[in-house]
């Protein structure tokens, strides 16, 4: 398909004035449609919104990818449709416990999107951050409380978090440039440390 064809196909389904050459600036990154253009551009390639986003990594993002209205999503959460966009904008959940549930089940959530978009990873980074510093199995039992996973994985990848980070820590009492290029490694090891948890739980 061209540009042209593209751009007849989005006026034609969906009565939007869409440009070929606004068509190839979205091709090239140029440019980025609107949701209702998305919305479109997905019907004219017969493909889903999600498949032209790729990784969603926000709530707006999942939700555009799950073909959803804003109104739609407040609805089935049981929210006023006006502060649901309001969090959407801000990028801060605010909603409480019942309705986080509900957001993951509509918007067909995996755990790891599901804490990014409510904001819990502040919090999960908080405690993987104790835990590697000092000792593992005090904060156990306050992870298991946040990740709804089985235990045993929740030991092991704690457990295996703190061993690489004390490694590295380790590597720092060693003189000269060494010392210095362990101690960034230290560092670049928490400030990713929400990533390297999800990687050994393995969801």
């Amino acid at each position: 398909m061209t540009h042209a064809h593209v751009s007849y196909g989005i006026h034609a389904a969906y009565g939007l004035q869409v440009p070929p050459a606004m068509v190839a600036a979205w091709e090239l990154g140029e440019a980025f449609p609107t949701e209702g253009e998305l919305v479109a551009l997905a019907g004219a390639l017969w493909c889903s919104p999600g498949d032209l986003l790729g990784a969603p990594s926000t709530l707006r993002e999942h939700r555009v990818a799950q073909g959803l209205a804003p109104v739609d999503v407040a609805m089935r959460i049981g929210m006023d449709p006006h502060a649901y966009e309001q969090m959407e904008q801000s990028g801060q959940w605010k909603g409480n416990e019942n309705q986080a549930t509900k957001l993951a089940e509509v918007l067909n959530l995996p755990l790891r999107a599901f804490f990014q978009v409510t904001g819990r990873d502040a919090a999960l980074a908080r405690l993987l951050v104790s835990a590697v510093e000092t000792r593992w199995q005090a904060y156990l039992k306050k992870v298991a409380k946040l990740v709804p996973l089985p235990r045993p994985r929740l030991e092991q990848a704690l457990k295996s978090l703190h061993a690489d980070y004390q490694a590295r820590m380790a590597a720092t009492l060693t003189r000269g440039a060494v010392s210095d290029s362990a101690a960034a490694d230290a560092k670049e090891f928490l400030e990713r440390i929400v990533e390297h948890f999800w990687e050994r739980v393995g969801t």
